[in-house]
């Protein structure tokens, strides 16, 4: 084992050390429970379900077959669970919670609630956001088994102090990553976001963030063109949120924004390079009026204005 290895190593075997400490799991029992931290994984795994197959129950906890049949033989002498043979296949197990195993279930999860509410009651709002943006990290970095068909739940918010200058920083480093865009571009977000910031109407304006677990995952800006017309402005989902239809998500926002603030269209600008984010407006309903090309950001672009008639019902 290399010297950056065996630091990463005591790095992690320390987190673990202060993560266990500071959530109980070494008291003798969990959650001032006479659990131990492996039954009360599989009380709170057999309460999701009326009854479960005990296989399924060990493939989700990932623990040894016979670990798993002391703790249900433990749980079952306890009252708190019952075990019987699959009615359809006399191989399988299956077991439930008793009432008493119900019973117990809901003071550990009481006790749980009780301990995150104290973990995240002694932390700033900023703080507080930080941590839960730390767990995703964490969790999307390690779990290699999650279900291909879940989709991510992110929610729409307004701006609050610091979002302007990520909106101008993500925007930069993102087209500069990903179509090379020059320092202009940058540039031209800053006097869009500072515009916005500095005199906007709130009644015919409005900006979102998306989050997902606290960490901010995309923006767009509903901006007056004139006083008929709305324009949709600086989009952008980040690389690890994409997928999910959260543009088309931010994309609906803006326009159902736009027609209750009584504009008869909303318009935008965009270059025809940015095909992901064309796909999006063609869907909402957008329609194509105009291309020239031009000479920007250190490249030379085709740009494009579309646009969407509000008075359709």
């Amino acid at each position: 084992m290399d010297a950056d290895t065996s630091a990463r190593v005591a790095s992690v075997r320390s987190f673990n050390r202060f993560y266990t400490s500071v959530m109980g799991f070494l008291d003798q029992g969990l959650l001032m429970s006479r659990h131990t931290l492996t039954e009360a994984r599989v009380i709170f795994e057999l309460a999701q379900q009326p009854e479960s197959d005990v296989a399924d129950v060990r493939s989700a906890l990932g623990i040894d077959a016979g670990q798993l049949s002391r703790i249900l033989a433990r749980l079952d002498s306890a009252g708190l669970v019952d075990r019987s043979r699959s009615s359809a296949d006399g191989r399988r197990l299956r077991a439930s919670l008793t009432q008493a195993g119900r019973d117990a279930f809901a003071t550990l999860d009481s006790r749980s609630n009780r301990q995150a509410e104290k973990l995240l009651g002694s932390l700033s709002e900023h703080d507080q956001r930080r941590l839960i943006a730390a767990f995703a990290t964490v969790r999307e970095l390690l779990d290699d088994g999650a279900d291909d068909d879940s989709r991510a739940t992110y929610v729409l918010r307004g701006l609050r102090n610091g979002d302007l200058g990520w909106v101008v920083q993500r925007n930069g480093a993102l087209y500069a990553e990903e179509y090379g865009w020059d320092e202009t571009y940058e540039a031209l977000v800053a006097r869009i976001v500072a515009d916005y910031g500095a005199s906007h109407d709130p009644r015919r304006e409005n900006a979102w963030i998306a989050e997902l677990d606290g960490r901010r995952a995309g923006a767009v800006f509903c901006m007056r063109k004139d006083d008929k017309t709305a324009q949709l402005r600086l989009l952008h989902v980040e690389p690890s949120a994409r997928g999910d239809g959260l543009g088309k998500r931010l994309v609906d926002e803006c326009v159902t924004f736009a027609r209750n603030a009584h504009y008869e269209a909303i318009t935008l600008w965009t270059n025809n390079v940015l095909t992901a984010a064309r796909h999006i407006y063609q869907k909402t309903g957008f329609e194509l009026v105009e291309q020239e090309p031009h000479h920007s950001f250190g490249h030379d672009l085709v740009g494009e204005v579309w646009r969407l008639d509000l008075r359709r019902a």
